[in-house]
């Protein structure tokens, strides 16, 4: 780890005369001199194309060469990058590039077609695979970085969170904190400049940039790049480049692990993963078959909690609780007691114990963009409400337990979906397994989860009853058994489809009824006889979800 820069220009411009390769992408090679010198031109345009006072820039790319110097340009520039998701369509498409007030959108002709009939008043297109762009870059050419304007408190990205409960949020970040988060992660993983970093995921999701380019960018470091991730590219891609560390996020790493095993798996170059979501079975699956250990952290997407994993962290536990950070009842703002484990590792007393993650210290977090209602909600009591689930035990380590979303309520006890998902993922048949609640017919909820892999119903059942920290009240009532478990842009699981659809949904239903032994298909009969039709309801959060609800009579 070399620089102590406060700002992502002054990280950028240190690259200036350092000529060693930097960029590997598909054939090309750049230098980190290239890269410095590609950003000063790009932000030399950009002060003659932005108006007075700056704006913001969007940009609408996959992993190529363009992103990243778009990137450096606009912390040159002191201007902010709303990075545009790429799956989302028509209105959607248009008010996330509006509401982030870009002037400028940098896009290339792989989606164009997206753009052509959308009503973007004041906003100019760049296609940067167009002999126009190559023109209007020319003339900057010589351009060199200058990082002197450049200050910590300048806004660099405004990246969108899930708008899974509304519209996307688009969160702000400094450059200051993403160079210190850079730094940090430098020097937490000891990353050095003859690292390479794989960047796979999406650069418009905040884990590519923020845990992937920046500590890359802060050290020294290469970076490779993929253009949209492909598992069945990723070791190719892992041995070509001599990459030695990489970002996963959701599903990547279980679809890494469903390609075709080999006996050199284990001649990589790779030190290590880090990431989120992958779970303990497939964490440890990945290391046994690639020599790869994964480090799973925990961070809210906006800066404002993060828990780092330390030796000595129990299994399951994400990390112990830093100064602030606190387990709370979100409705009487107090302070959850210990979580309790028996010797099985079951949680005894999830009721009490889960509650939402509150950092009470001093934090990071700097808004959302033009939101100023979702910034309260995150901003409570003078705190930063994570919206995540957590327990807490005596020795100050926390567990994670689901999304605020993915609250489990069955017969007056909470349960932790995160912790029932590690349960399942050691079945046999489970590629990938997903928790969370559908209605129960009198009160509170019902278990249900989506199953992707195999499925043989009393080898699910005897599965279940020799798990010995599988609580009573956590075995799934309906397992929903999919080919490929519906992800996110970012492949994350698509929780919130799987909550609106509950068992209205066109893959195969199997439930087990009360006082069953075991499970069966779910029938259209089942649904007449159950106490109530299986109809649309709402979640705790006001998200409609499809589910169990009581029959007017």
């Amino acid at each position: 780890m070399e620089s102590k820069a406060c700002t992502v220009a002054e990280l950028v411009a240190g690259r200036w005369g350092d000529h060693r390769p930097g960029l590997w992408f598909e054939e090309r090679t750049l230098t980190h001199h290239d890269v410095a010198a590609g950003a000063a031109a790009r932000a030399a345009l950009l002060a003659d194309l932005l108006p007075p006072g700056g704006a913001n820039i969007g940009v609408l790319l996959d992993n190529t060469p363009e992103y990243p110097l778009w990137l450096s340009a606009a912390a040159l520039a002191r201007t902010a990058v709303a990075g545009i998701n790429p799956t989302r369509r028509g209105p959607e498409l248009a008010r996330d590039i509006l509401h982030t007030e870009c002037r400028v959108l940098i896009a290339d002709r792989t989606y164009d077609p997206l753009l052509a009939d959308l009503e973007l008043p004041g906003v100019r297109k760049l296609l940067t695979d167009s002999e126009e762009y190559e023109a209007l870059l020319a003339p900057y050419a010589g351009a060199r970085p200058d990082p002197s304007r450049a200050t910590p408190r300048d806004r660099l990205l405004l990246y969108f969170t899930s708008g899974s409960t509304g519209a996307p949020k688009a969160a702000i970040c400094s450059q200051g904190r993403l160079a210190a988060a850079g730094r940090s992660l430098a020097d937490q993983f000891g990353v050095g400049a003859d690292d390479v970093h794989y960047v796979c995921m999406p650069m418009f999701h905040g884990n590519a940039v923020i845990a992937d380019w920046a500590p890359a960018l802060a050290a020294g470091a290469g970076v490779a790049l993929r253009r949209r991730f492909s598992a069945s590219g990723f070791l190719g891609d892992v041995r070509r480049y001599g990459a030695t560390y990489f970002t996963y996020v959701g599903r990547a790493v279980q679809y890494v692990l469903a390609t075709e095993e080999r006996a050199d798996d284990r001649n990589n170059p790779l030190r290590m993963g880090f990431g989120t979501e992958a779970g303990a079975v497939d964490a440890a699956a990945f290391e046994r078959r690639f020599g790869v250990r994964l480090v799973e952290g925990y961070g809210s997407s906006e800066g404002g909690a993060a828990v780092q994993w330390s030796p000595g962290t129990p299994a399951g536990a994400v990390g112990r609780a830093g100064p602030g950070l606190v387990v709370l009842d979100p409705e009487t703002r107090a302070e959850c007691p210990a979580a309790v484990f028996d010797a099985a590792g079951r949680l005894l007393n999830g009721d009490e114990a889960i509650g939402e993650l509150v950092n009470r210290a001093p934090n990071p977090f700097e808004g959302y963009w033009r939101n100023p209602e979702a910034e309260q909600e995150r901003r409570r009591d003078g705190w930063y409400w994570t919206g995540d689930l957590f327990c807490r035990d005596a020795d100050g380590f926390l567990y994670f337990a689901g999304r605020a979303d993915d609250r489990i309520r069955v017969d007056g006890e909470n349960l932790a979906a995160a912790m029932i998902e590690n349960i399942l993922a050691r079945y046999e048949g489970a590629g990938a397994v997903a928790v969370y609640a559908v209605p129960d017919p009198v009160t509170g909820d019902q278990v249900m989860a989506a199953l992707a892999g195999s499925f043989e119903a009393s080898g699910f059942t005897a599965f279940l009853s020799a798990q010995p920290d599988l609580g009573t009240k956590m075995a799934p009532r309906f397992v929903r058994v999919v080919d490929r478990m519906p992800v996110t842009a970012t492949n994350k699981i698509h929780r919130a489809q799987l909550r609106r659809e509950g068992v209205h949904c066109p893959d195969p239903v199997w439930w087990r009824p009360p006082g069953e032994p075991t499970y069966r298909p779910l029938t259209q009969a089942d649904l007449h006889n159950i106490e109530g039709p299986l109809a649309p309801t709402r979640g705790p959060s006001g998200v409609r979800r499809q589910g169990l609800e009581p029959r007017t009579r």
